[in-house]
């Protein structure tokens, strides 16, 4: 039966899509969980370079004493690639807001957990240092009101960074019972006291000016002009939970009335009671800190970085916690990890660090979804002057983001073409060829310092244990693209009918884009199944769609043959050619 576009003769012009393609995806992005000194603590922040990682969380030495090792490992990471989610963990049990009251600090981690406190947190608190840590004991908030005369502006430190003294608004002039009178508004100055953000202390880091303490109040654009909606929505360093005593914020414009304010002093107020751990953070945090990336369609990554843990229990329990994460919950990004601090830093004995780390090693969880190395790198931190270890894990993190750009995911991150190493003066340790040879049977890829050549990564292993063709990180990083791009392209067929149509348009997506695949040398061959054979009758009753792709990946080599053979003077070479 025919449907009639039209009820009387028309010409109709209608479009049918068949253009759908397999869509490009990114493979370079990065994530971590870090101690940092300032920032929003358990949520992920996107970062590009390292003046965006100081600018949301600070430098090594905003405060005095923190371990500076987690925000080096992010620093380098971002030498390669300009995309890395960074989460600063967060210690329940010390980590504390600073406050401008007397009050005990409090903990706000972030705005999530700010929305679900601000309401109990007024009637304790006041303002609140935007983030957990020490950092806040630097802050100090100066408030000046309106007054007849312009008293109070007169003499207040900051006057000379505004315009005039603070008055009535307008918009409460236009709306108070006695507007002439009404003096609303107020100035607001944050100021860096203790000199740790800015490095001077006593400079102003914000200003607000011409705020009301009007609920209600607006500006001549329209936006709110309430002195709390202000700082909560455009101060990088406090939450305004409410004001000091005496500076109400509760009357609206249409009963404000110059007495609603009995306060009409200056409050100024150093803030005090912020607090964070200086020991490092512990498993039970880095854990909690990585449970952010556990849903795969909130946010995407493609490496799960480990940091460093000094003992080798607490390193296997995150690295092998991290791996459930990508191979049973993601599913489309992998751990890289180096071994336990207390194993590889300041040991003199070669076969020891070597001994440690195979025992180590031979306890993780045997993982085509785990790359594992053997080393720290020493880093220069210009921030105190001094030379660090880091866990090499996010810089061979970034050496595979960077093999994205330079070549293509399915291309192995190894050797002297892509493997080296930036911003290392040296390594913990550098492995000898029988060091090498008992690392890499154990599953763990050699980070080697070769006089000439540089840091080199000198292995593609994945921490598979059986023989595989996912028992490669170029093999199991070919399949993560593969997979993620093909499975957008697959929800194209969802609620379509199941149909001869569907499936060839299907199969005549993913052709185009495999073949480009191995035109760029990372398959050899492929087959896209999609018909009646695998979608049975019986399959599409009960409301599936399936299709088989199969692949032949690949192979780096790992190993290289030479050899040389002497003949005689008068012997053709075709004579002995396969002979030997």
């Amino acid at each position: 039966m025919a449907f009639l576009p039209s009820e009387s003769p028309a010409v109709v012009v209608r479009e049918v899509d068949l253009s759908g393609i397999v869509p490009a995806v990114t493979s370079s992005t990065g994530a971590t969980v870090g101690d940092y000194n300032w920032g929003p603590g358990n949520s992920p922040v996107l970062v590009g370079n390292e003046a965006e990682l100081v600018s949301n969380f600070g430098s090594p030495t905003l405060v005095a004493g923190i371990n500076s090792v987690d925000f080096l490992s992010a620093v380098n990471f971002l030498k390669y690639s300009g995309s890395l989610y960074v989460t600063r963990g967060i210690d329940a049990s010390v980590h504390l807001n600073a406050v401008d009251s007397d009050a005990d600090g409090t903990l706000v981690q972030n705005i999530t957990d700010w929305n679900e406190k601000k309401v109990a947190l007024a009637s304790t608190n006041r303002l609140i240092a935007k983030y957990p840590g020490v950092a806040g004991n630097s802050l100090e908030v100066s408030i000046c009101p309106a007054t007849s005369g312009d008293s109070a502006f007169s003499g207040w430190a900051y006057k000379s960074l505004f315009d005039d003294a603070p008055r009535t608004s307008a918009f409460v002039e236009a709306r108070a019972d006695s507007a002439s009178s009404a003096l609303d508004e107020v100035h607001v100055a944050i100021i860096d006291k203790g000199g740790d953000f800015t490095g001077t202390v006593g400079a102003v880091l914000e200003t607000f000016p011409y705020v009301s303490l009007a609920s209600d109040a607006k500006t001549a654009e329209g936006n709110t002009n309430f002195v709390l909606d202000v700082l909560n929505s455009r101060s990088s360093y406090v939450w305004a939970a409410a004001l000091p005593a005496g500076k109400p914020t509760s009357f609206t414009s249409a009963n404000f009335v110059s007495t609603s304010v009995t306060d009409r002093t200056v409050y100024t107020k150093r803030f005090t009671s912020g607090a964070q751990t200086t020991a490092g953070l512990s498993k039970g945090t880095y854990l909690t800190g990585f449970d952010q990336y556990e849903d795969v369609d909130a946010i995407q990554v493609d490496f799960l970085i480990a940091p460093g843990l000094s003992a080798a229990s607490d390193q296997k329990d995150l690295v092998d916690d991290l791996v459930t994460t990508a191979k049973n919950l993601r599913k489309d990004c992998i751990v890289i990890a180096s071994p336990h601090r207390g194993g590889v830093v300041n040991i003199l004995n070669v076969t020891t660090i070597q001994d440690n780390i195979i025992a180590w090693a031979d306890t993780l969880t045997s993982s085509s979804y785990l790359v594992v190395d053997n080393n720290y790198l020493r880093v220069y931190n210009k921030y105190s002057d001094e030379y660090v270890y880091i866990p090499a894990a996010s810089s061979t993190a970034g050496i595979m983001a960077a093999t994205d750009f330079v070549s293509a995911p399915w291309f192995s991150p190894a050797g002297s073409r892509r493997g080296q190493y930036f911003g290392a003066s040296t390594l913990a340790w550098s492995p000898s060829k029988s060091q090498r040879d008992a690392l890499y049977k154990a599953g763990v890829n050699p980070i080697v310092n070769f006089p000439g050549q540089g840091i080199l990564l000198f292995g593609d292993k994945t921490k598979l244990s059986r023989p595989s063709a996912f028992d490669r990180i170029n093999v199991r990083r070919l399949f993560l693209v593969m997979e993620r791009a093909i499975k957008r392209a697959a929800q194209q067929v969802m609620f379509e009918f199941n149909d001869e149509f569907t499936r060839a348009e299907f199969v005549n997506i993913v052709e185009p884009f495999l073949r480009e695949i191995q035109g760029r040398r990372g398959i050899t061959d492929f087959r896209v199944v999609c018909d009646e054979t695998n979608n049975t009758p019986q399959i599409i009753d009960t409301n599936q769609f399936i299709a088989d792709i199969y692949i032949k990946p690949a192979r780096s080599i790992n190993y290289v043959t030479l050899s040389f053979v002497a003949v005689r003077t008068g012997v053709d070479f075709d004579e002995v050619v396969g002979l030997v």
